[in-house]
């Protein structure tokens, strides 16, 4: 405990000095600003800023990636509250009553609630990934090839087992994503694979270019197809406060979805709207007044803000512990770490200790700065929906295709970006989500490379796999996990079984599909 509050102290030195302190109040409020922007979640703005950060030093970088990841999680509830539109598809669930408390002039209590829980949450959150991820780090020091391989395939097992009433489509979406990593030369044969005779596409597809064409591209021109839909009018905000009763009834509903989020969070491919579904329905099955979900509960608004923000902090876990990204977002920055020359993994916490620490420490910060922020600055935010959506839809563009020509000085990275845009329009039109395609065109590399280095190590013994124990154990694991939705599917469907209950009330906006969701 005394190496970890010393570690700590250290990041924390290095995180306030004016440069890192500059670069966290400058994350938080790209990241709430985004966050307001219905369908521009973190992923989005991550992966714009990518190019933009290549001549930061890596730790400041990083700082300000932070704080667009945690702003953008308190952003997406301010407008799924007062003009029932979520920011992303994380904060859907918000809508359910906290548009209808705003309705009934109690925005105020709704937003406080919101933004107090997300700080809760987020504090929590970051307390306990800076003392599991070391732990982890301890454990995944055991690990080979046959047990790193078997993990990868848990993370994959996980975005198809979790994936909602409809895991074919999770399935299929990280197929489609695994293709795209397989791309370009094949670093053993030498031999080209599914460039169709393009030379641009012999060195394979870079991550980052990925993420802007999926998620930067994709989304304007979802919004774009978006154009004819109807807006909401705006309600009265009134005073951020809370009565006794709101606190009585927020605060376990807070350390509940605090927990839960945290929980779920660390399982690769749930990501935060998974997490927020979860604990809206622990909230109304342990409420006293489950009548009022649907209708104005203060806890159906408390505990997926809570879920949320935590399961942020829960998906970093696997991505420095293990270098496995837990949603979207930490995808997007794993492909942050690679650019940077960094590999996240077991020995993330020595060889880069101190860009570790200091991390972790500005996540604190962040939190601070965003409930001082967000509270009183509340009315603008909401003044930034007032930008046309064809301005908006400009500016990105103009980032996206900027970012992926500094890459390399390439047309071709250009015209990739602008394809797989297109790709991820079309995918998202018929339900998709592009969670999954980027954890499979992450994974992708790693995980073949796993499997060729552990049949490499047993001389071409497949048995290499289950001989081991934690491998066998984890193989298991994801055949669970993949069976589970399956199982329950067959069942819903056997003659004479209940109807599944639908949510009332459940907002048409809840169907976005965010960039953040990653199930």
């Amino acid at each position: 405990m005394t190496e970890l509050l010393g570690n700590l102290g250290s990041g924390f030195a290095n995180a306030l000095t004016l440069t890192n302190l500059a670069a966290g109040f400058t994350g938080v409020v790209l990241g709430t600003a985004v966050g307001v922007l219905p369908g521009l979640g973190p992923s989005v703005a991550i992966s714009l800023l990518l190019p933009v950060t290549f001549g930061l030093d890596p730790t400041t970088a990083f700082i300000m990636f932070g704080g667009i990841y945690y702003g953008a999680m308190y952003g997406g509830a301010i407008t799924a509250i007062l003009i029932n539109t979520p920011g992303d598809a994380s904060a859907a669930v918000t809508t359910i009553d906290g548009y209808k408390m705003a309705r009934s002039g109690r925005a105020g209590p709704a937003l406080a609630t919101s933004m107090i829980g997300s700080f809760v949450a987020g504090t929590l959150g970051t307390v306990l990934l800076m003392l599991l991820a070391p732990l982890l780090v301890n454990a995944a020091l055991v690990f080979g090839p046959p047990e790193y391989f078997a993990l990868m395939l848990l993370a994959l097992a996980c975005v198809g087992g979790l994936g909602g009433q409809r895991p074919a489509k999770a399935v299929i979406a990280v197929s489609i994503g695994l293709l795209i990593a397989m791309i370009g030369i094949d670093l053993q044969t030498g031999v080209t694979r599914f460039t169709f005779g393009l030379p641009h596409l012999a060195g394979g597809i870079s991550v980052v270019v990925a993420a802007i064409g999926l998620f930067a591209v994709g989304e304007v021109l979802w919004m774009a197809s978006q154009a004819h839909s109807t807006s909401h009018k705006a309600v009265e905000i009134g005073r951020l406060t809370m009565s006794r009763d709101d606190w009585r009834r927020s605060w376990p509903a807070w350390l509940r979805g605090s927990f839960l989020g945290f929980g779920t969070g660390i399982l690769p491919g749930t990501g935060g709207t998974f997490a927020t579904f979860m604990s809206y329905g622990v909230e109304r099955s342990v409420s006293r007044r489950p009548e009022e979900f649907g209708r104005g509960a203060i806890e159906g608004v408390a505990g997926p803000e809570a879920a949320n923000n935590a399961a942020a902090a829960g998906a970093m876990v696997p991505l420095l512990g293990l270098g496995i990204p837990g949603s979207a977002t930490t995808a997007v920055m794993l492909a942050a770490f690679q650019m940077y020359g960094i590999t996240p993994g077991p020995l993330l916490f020595t060889e880069q200790s101190s860009l570790i620490w200091t991390m972790i420490a500005s996540l604190y910060i962040a939190n601070v700065l965003l409930l001082v922020l967000n509270l009183p600055l509340v009315g603008i935010w909401v003044k930034v929906l007032a930008i046309p959506r064809p301005m908006l839809a400009g500016v990105v563009v103009l980032f996206a295709m900027v970012g992926a020509y500094s890459l390399n000085g390439s047309r071709a990275d250009v015209l990739t970006v602008c394809a797989l845009g297109a790709l991820g329009f079309g995918l998202r039109y018929a339900g998709f989500s592009l969670g999954p395609v980027l954890l499979g065109i992450v994974l992708g590399p790693l995980i073949e490379q796993e499997f060729r280095r552990a049949l490499a190590m047993s001389g071409g013994d497949f048995s290499v796999f289950v001989s081991r124990p934690i491998a066998l154990a984890i193989l298991l694991l994801s055949l669970l996990v993949m069976s589970v939705p399956f199982i329950r599917g067959r069942r819903r469907s056997a003659p004479g079984a209940p109807p599944v209950p639908a949510v009332n009330d459940a907002p048409a906006t809840a169907k976005i599909q965010s960039s953040e969701s990653s199930s």
